[in-house]
């Protein structure tokens, strides 16, 4: 059965989440880039600023259009859905991803919005036409 999580469990899951983010960009940004400057090979800031948002498109994006779930929504039993919970489409995912950016950047503002919004769903989500289900009862 599915339902709508508290805002509590999808903060604690955001928190693992940045743990996971924090591996996938020592493996697919700092490696390549400590190997790269091996080779005398240097990026100007604005190329390291777009690897990183794209290495960070790339799994989120794969992770919610393959499953709906990346590896902590998985451990914490949540699962990313359109709004009237069907799979998302992959523009969708993008657009969701492009959101989220300022969303949490501008002091977390679309993070507290939950506490506000009737569904308790986040900024990004309510603009982007998504929502977090929560895959067992709370």
């Amino acid at each position: 059965m599915s339902s709508s999580p508290g805002i509590k469990r999808q903060l604690v899951c955001l928190l693992y989440e940045a743990l996971v983010v924090f591996s996938v960009l020592i493996i697919g940004f700092l490696l390549p880039q400590i190997v790269l400057s091996g080779f005398g090979w240097s990026a100007s800031p604005r190329e390291l600023w777009f690897h990183v948002f794209a290495l960070l498109m790339l799994y989120f994006v794969w992770c919610w259009l393959n499953g709906g779930q990346t590896l902590p929504m998985k451990t914490w039993k949540l699962r990313l859905v359109d709004a009237d919970g069907s799979a998302l489409r992959p523009l969708q995912a993008i657009l969701r991803y492009l959101i989220a950016w300022p969303s949490i950047m501008c002091f977390g503002i679309g993070l507290l919005w939950a506490l506000v919004d009737k569904d308790h769903r986040f900024l990004h989500d309510r603009l982007a036409g998504t929502k977090i289900l929560s895959t067992t009862l709370d």
